[in-house]
């Protein structure tokens, strides 16, 4: 029997200044871009608004600037359905902000990120500490690297103290303490990212990886404390590891790929979201990569996350055979 899960996201809010282009400039080029647009995002904000969309009771904890593009980014998360009455206003720093330079050609969109993290690095432990005693309300906290580490390393004691899973997307790439990642329960890096906080490689092969290769980072996370090591492969689909082999799922395919940025943390809250609700991880994984792929199939990071509603009927017309995605009324 699903259930509508409690999910506490503690992450960044970054406004994104999307510019696309034909091709992206090098070293002291110019170029002239087509288009222009900016859209709330941020990985913990994307996250958090995903699964409220997706039907989740969603609390996000964050801090914004004292600024127009803060006011916009927590309205909009509200709007979403998420409960923002925890985020902070730092009046002496910048909002977040996302710098993303697209550059979409006839074979696809391809992005690139700079990020200036204003008063998202500007939260102290001491401001959160009330998560401490209120942590176990939730069913599952998100966190991700946009935020100071000591951040994430007291917000996973907390939670680990208090039995509740931790789902730690280790984006942008930073090196991981071992304290942190002894109370991760799920850990969801990219290829490159897995890579490099196991320090081992990861070649290509038909299914995106080397499966010798993902089983070797996994027992190597493994050591560190990491129960479960979901890989995000791009186009090849994600890749679960764990002591008794790799499983692959398959990525879902749309016609027109028009901007990759919030593909991953679609698919983090998706999964997320759908394991709490009450979902095997298979299909949990299955039902984040319909989640993903409509997400990559429009534009912005915010703007282009998707319903419930949505996932169901793709779910639907691609005849999805894992469950009945008539199950997930109950998050509506």
């Amino acid at each position: 029997m699903l259930r509508k899960p409690k999910i506490l996201v503690v992450g960044s809010f970054m406004m994104d200044l999307i510019a696309s282009t034909p091709k992206a400039p090098a070293s002291g080029e110019t170029i002239i871009g087509t288009d222009f647009r900016t859209a709330p995002g941020g990985k913990g904000a994307n996250q958090a608004v995903q699964c409220a969309r997706l039907g989740a009771e969603v609390t996000m904890v964050g801090q914004v600037g004292a600024d127009a593009f803060g006011r916009e980014m927590t309205e909009n998360a509200k709007k979403a359905g998420v409960d923002v009455s925890h985020v902070l206003v730092d009046p002496n720093k910048s909002s977040g902000v996302g710098h993303i330079v697209l550059e979409v050609t006839e074979h696809g969109a391809q992005n690139r990120i700079t990020v200036v993290p204003g008063a998202n690095y500007s939260t102290t432990v001491e401001q959160i500490a009330w998560l401490k005693d209120e942590i176990k309300r939730f069913d599952l906290v998100m966190l991700q690297l946009e935020v100071p580490m000591e951040i994430n390393i007291a917000v996973a004691r907390y939670a680990k103290a208090a039995g509740v899973p931790v789902m730690l997307n280790p984006a942008p790439a930073a090196e991981l303490p071992a304290e942190l990642l002894e109370c991760v329960t799920y850990l969801s890096p990219n290829e490159h990212e897995a890579a490099a906080i196991a320090g081992l490689p990861l070649r290509a092969d038909e299914n995106g990886v080397n499966e010798a290769d993902v089983l070797a980072v996994s027992a190597a996370l493994r050591k560190k404390g990491v129960e479960n090591l979901i890989i995000t492969l791009g186009g090849n689909g994600s890749a679960v590891a764990g002591a008794s082999g790799v499983a692959y799922t398959p990525c879902v395919k749309m016609p027109d790929v028009k901007d990759p940025t919030a593909a991953g943390d679609s698919f983090v809250a998706a999964f997320c979201t759908a394991v709490t609700a009450g979902l095997p991880q298979a299909q949990a994984l299955a039902f984040a990569s319909h989640t993903a792929a409509i997400t990559v199939s429009r534009m912005g990071a915010q703007p282009s996350l998707p319903t419930l509603e949505e996932v169901q009927s793709l779910l639907r017309e691609r005849q999805y055979a894992g469950f009945d995605p008539a199950e997930m009324d109950v998050l509506r």
